[in-house]
């Protein structure tokens, strides 16, 4: 399997970026194409001990940068974003990986990959770390939707949950305000309908917000406004439970010798709650596999975007999306 990755991308590119590298070959082997200037790329490389020699480098002049609108991909042919997208595109490779412009890299592999056809429009997905897990879509790429997408979104996370997690038939909730039929606004009372009528889809109906820590679902259905509200408020609120319990522990030496006895546990918490070990966001809904990894990603957060991105590609996730989706009427225009 060869890996695309977009090395300039990110706040923390390159070196961040080629560290996850490295430790995603050594642990999981696969091959890399490795986009981004090459003169950048090779002093980075010495400046900090790493070795690249047996890594393919494409070079890439200029960078889509985190300031630059969703279209900067076509302004910038030669950017890092571009000619990953592009080599993707061309065969040169089996999936990308990139930290890049959320905007950016949706619009550009939407329309450099390519949508499968009859996918209205691709989404962004995001696993949600509970117990079982639940896939959020969209979560960020499509702030406004037609309640016609919603359930094209179930029957590409459903895909993916039975592809990665070996659930026969996932079930399926669209995020509202209220359990009732008739709530929210006219998005979400068509989408619930629309839903509701779809054989092939195990929807269990509408779930509220805090409904979703509590097993009410596996597939998370959404528009991309709402979607991102809700995964950046869990982010932050994990990141407050751990630093309040953090806090509690170390309040006084009777404190820190019962945090002796719940060390483990409370760190395997703070596991499941980091976005590092979940690496990066799958776009569903095209030709190939592309992973959006978080824009702050460190040296770990993005060897396990790698790992995520190989088990995608491997699980046959796309070819099941494109058999389900693929005979439906021809994508509408962007």
């Amino acid at each position: 399997m060869k890996i695309i990755i977009d090395c300039m991308g990110g706040d923390n590119a390159p070196l961040e970026i080629l560290k996850g590298v490295i430790d995603a070959k050594t642990e999981l082997d696969g091959e890399y194409l490795l986009v981004g200037h090459k003169d950048i790329l090779e002093q980075t490389a010495r400046d900090h001990g790493l070795d690249l020699s047996g890594y393919e480098i494409l070079h890439a002049e200029t960078v889509v940068t985190m300031e630059d609108d969703a279209m900067a991909f076509r302004e910038k042919k030669d950017s890092s974003l571009t000619l990953s997208l592009k080599a993707l595109a061309d065969g040169q490779g089996d999936i990308l990986v990139s930290c890049a412009n959320t905007g950016a890299l949706f619009a550009g592999a939407s329309l450099t990959v390519r949508r499968i056809k009859g996918v209205h429009r691709a989404a962004l997905a995001a696993i949600l770390p509970f117990n079982p897990p639940v896939l959020l879509l969209d979560c960020g790429a499509n702030v406004t939707v037609q309640p016609d997408f919603l359930p094209q979104f179930a029957t590409m996370g459903s895909a993916y949950m039975k592809a990665l997690y070996g659930l026969e038939k996932p079930r399926v909730g669209l995020l509202n305000n209220g359990s009732e039929e008739h709530k929210g606004t006219p998005l979400q009372t068509e989408a619930y309908r629309l839903l509701k009528n779809c054989p092939d889809i195990n929807f269990v109906g509408n779930v509220e917000g805090n409904r979703i820590p509590f097993d009410a679902c596996d597939v998370l259905v959404a528009d991309g406004y709402t979607g991102n509200v809700l995964l950046k408020t869990m982010e932050g609120m994990g990141k407050m439970f751990s630093s309040r319990m953090k806090g509690i522990f170390y309040h006084s030496l009777l404190t820190k010798l019962g945090a002796l006895t719940v060390k483990k546990p409370f760190m395997h918490f703070r596991k499941d709650f980091d976005a590092k070990e979940h690496g990066g966001s799958p776009i569903l809904g095209l030709h190939k596999p592309v992973i959006k990894a978080h824009g702050s990603s460190d040296a770990r957060a993005f060897k396990n975007a790698i790992r995520q991105a190989m088990r995608f590609a491997e699980s046959g996730a796309t070819a099941t999306i494109e058999t389900l989706l693929g005979t439906e009427a021809p994508s509408r225009k962007e």
